[in-house]
């Protein structure tokens, strides 16, 4: 029997809002679990930019610098900031996902691939609304204390705090980075983050899907288990950032750029053609070790807590 309009409209909304909530708990878990490995990512990134000194020689000594000279806290820097951001991020994107791919595919059934593209890309641009301030605020909290020590102590090594910071906090940060750039500077790297999103969410769902459906077989997208969901969410994290990594250089680049002498790049062309001229090619992989192994076990955590989720509110659908 078919839905009256009023009950297929009650079931687009629920649907959205329940791809919504599920992604607020899965950019909650899975930023719990990456975040650390995010700060060394962005640390390794940004160093030798901006009279930021070349501190750190890879990804394992930038990890131990960190905790010898501002404790384990300085890891979960800038948390606070994609705590709200990201999960708001991933709302949008599982709830947009959601519903480009209940318009792609109204009779429903397995996620065709090529349908899974367009709705990841779309999915990736809009939530660039959100993820560009959020993130220009993460970097710019966890890049101020390059090159800064206080004397490492065993004693207050969860605990230290760096007296050089000069943003204290999310709000702080954001308010500060307006007093002096205004609306242009909280949107600082937009153009480039929808350069690195777009592809990457394309990428990022098509590839979930594909995984899944290969791991499952013959049998049920529904039967697969935690432990199968997580490993198709950390395959397909690692593909995204693979393809679109030198984008995300880019963009921390131009976002960190100017914090502690003039800015030096003059858009997000300017930033490439600098950065390949000063440091080579491999500057656009700097940072890519930690960004994998962060990859993982973030999108593994995302991926799984909102497909479990969704199959528990929508069990009585199945």
């Amino acid at each position: 029997t078919s839905k009256s309009p009023l009950a297929f409209l009650q079931t687009l909304y629920m649907n959205a809002l329940q791809e919504f909530a599920a992604g607020w708990c899965g950019g909650v878990s899975g930023l719990v679990v990456g975040h650390p490995f995010d700060t060394v990512k962005s640390r390794l990134q940004t160093q030798g930019v901006g009279g930021r000194e070349m501190r750190y020689t890879g990804t394992f000594h930038c990890f131990s610098d960190i905790v010898k000279t501002e404790g384990l806290r300085g890891l979960y820097k800038g948390m606070a900031a994609p705590l709200l951001g990201m999960a708001a991020i991933n709302s949008i994107v599982f709830s947009v996902h959601g519903s480009c791919m209940r318009f792609l595919q109204p009779q429903g059934g397995v996620n065709k691939i090529n349908n899974s593209l367009i709705a990841g890309a779309a999915a990736g641009t809009v939530q660039c609304v959100v993820c560009t301030p959020a993130e220009l605020i993460k970097l710019r909290m966890q890049v101020q204390c390059i090159g800064t020590e206080n004397g490492p102590s065993i004693s207050n090594i969860f605990t230290k705090k760096n007296k050089k910071s000069n943003y204290v906090g999310p709000w702080e940060t954001a308010v500060e980075i307006y007093r002096k750039e205004g609306i242009k500077g909280i949107n600082k790297g937009m153009v480039v983050t929808m350069y690195r999103e777009a592809p990457a969410f394309a990428t990022y769902f098509a590839s979930y899907d594909y995984f899944c459906q290969k791991v499952a077989g013959q049998r049920s997208l529904d039967e697969l288990g935690p432990l199968a969901l997580c490993f198709c969410g950390g395959i397909s994290g690692i593909n995204a950032w693979i393809i679109t990594y030198p984008f995300d250089v880019i963009k921390s680049r131009l976002q960190t750029d100017g914090i502690k002498e003039k800015p030096q790049y003059n858009g997000m062309m300017d930033c490439f053609k600098k950065s390949y001229h000063n440091d080579g090619w491999k500057v656009f992989f700097r940072g890519l070790n930690s960004t994998l192994l962060r990859a993982f076990p973030t999108n593994a955590a995302t991926f799984s807590t909102v497909t479990l989720l969704l199959r528990y509110w929508r069990r009585e659908e199945i």
